[in-house]
């Protein structure tokens, strides 16, 4: 299997932890990014829980949310020389909506228009959230999209916005640059501590809602990362019935792409 470096950004997340050992047991280095000082000794102790052969991980100290140009993502980017891609970062709510504009939208744009032009870069992984759609896909039933939408509208506007701007931007961008470059935009349902049962409902899901463990969206995305084949694409997100490995396969192999009907 290749070696891949990837750059991690908010390596201090909940789904973030999850993931940083997984990838470091693939033996690819991992360029964990976080805010905060004193987080600095958990993201660390990440690595010393992989157990054999692993690879490297470095932690840095930046702002996300002082991120407020393409250039000033691009000189991270730049820093770092990875060739993969994580945002799991976030406002979470907290700051109010200037701050959810300004990390969830705007900062993850640069971020995200920044690796579609550094030509050593070849995936961008986003993790956004499964109602955030400006139209009703075929394969959900009225209600559901009744549910998406009060979700939406009425309970997180500014969330919502955010998102789905992040999203339809790289979808976008990664169309227009082509071959050597893909988005992958995973959009679980509502997020739980819960231990990961090895099984989920990923590709199109039957409904608007449900719930994930973050644990499980750390070891799709793991997955996703290390496939081959994989294109630019929606994927959406529950806990299900069918193995992660298995359910990647599928939907890496069968072009499974949530995005239909968005007009993008």
């Amino acid at each position: 299997m290749a070696s891949h470096h990837v750059l991690l950004l908010g390596g201090h997340g909940k789904v973030a932890q999850h993931l940083t050992p997984l990838l470091l047991q693939r033996s690819w280095a991992v360029t964990s990014i976080i805010r905060d000082p004193s987080q600095v000794p958990a993201v660390k102790q990440l690595g010393n829980n992989v157990q054999g052969k692993k690879g490297e991980l470095n932690v840095l100290v930046r702002s996300i949310e002082d991120v407020k140009s393409q250039s000033q993502a691009k000189s991270i980017i730049d820093e770092v020389k990875p060739d993969y891609i994580v945002w799991s970062a976030g406002a979470a709510g907290r700051g109010g909506p200037e701050r959810t504009y300004a990390i969830d939208r705007d900062a993850a744009i640069h971020f995200i228009r920044a690796a579609a032009a550094t030509p050593s870069v070849t995936r961008f992984l986003l993790v956004s959230y499964l109602a955030s759609r400006r139209t009703k896909p075929s394969w959900w039933s009225d209600a559901g999209w009744s549910g998406a939408e009060e979700l939406n509208t009425k309970i997180l506007p500014h969330y919502y916005k955010a998102k789905v701007e992040a999203d339809e931007v790289l979808y976008k961008v990664s169309k227009e640059r082509g071959s050597g470059f893909v988005g992958i935009d995973l959009r679980p349902g509502t997020l739980t501590d819960d231990p990961s049962s090895g099984k989920v409902e990923l590709g199109r899901t039957k409904t608007s809602s449900g719930k994930v463990s973050r644990e499980s969206v750390a070891k799709v995305a793991d997955s996703l990362l290390a496939s081959e084949g994989v294109k630019n694409t929606w994927i959406d997100l529950l806990d299900g019935e069918e193995g992660i490995d298995a359910a990647v396969s599928r939907v890496v192999s069968e072009g499974v792409d949530a995005a239909e009907g968005e007009g993008l």
